[in-house]
């Protein structure tokens, strides 16, 4: 379980990466689509996309000569169930997860947001 939790949160803690679990909560995508809105090359964006496949937190599955990257939807559960070990977290709810993902990613986090999240 360890080596798991540690995987995730490795993969969370990089923002490249919690933005591109944003955009796949969207809709699924493909790798191209996927690299569009940021400002590196293709491999980078691969090379993230490979950290957040090995956590569990996406799936890849190639269709023709295009990879589809999809969301998995209980990938932070094991995660979630560690948290709530404390006593002080609430299980991960996917649409809190978003846009606290959205805050973080536009800037405007606040201690107030940060405790509501």
């Amino acid at each position: 379980m360890a080596h798991t939790l540690d995987t995730v949160f490795q993969a969370l803690a990089d923002p490249t990466r919690r933005r591109i679990l944003t955009l796949l909560l969207e809709d699924d995508m493909a790798v191209t689509d996927v690299a569009e809105p940021f400002e590196m090359s293709l491999a980078a964006i691969s090379k993230h996309l490979g950290v957040l496949t090995r956590a569990g937190l996406i799936q890849q599955e190639r269709h023709g000569r295009v990879v589809w990257c999809k969301l998995d939807p209980d990938a932070l559960r094991e995660a979630s169930v560690w948290m709530q070990g404390f006593g002080q977290f609430e299980p991960v709810n996917l649409e809190a997860f978003e846009l606290f993902l959205e805050r973080e990613l536009s800037g405007n986090t606040s201690t107030e947001d940060a405790k509501n999240t």
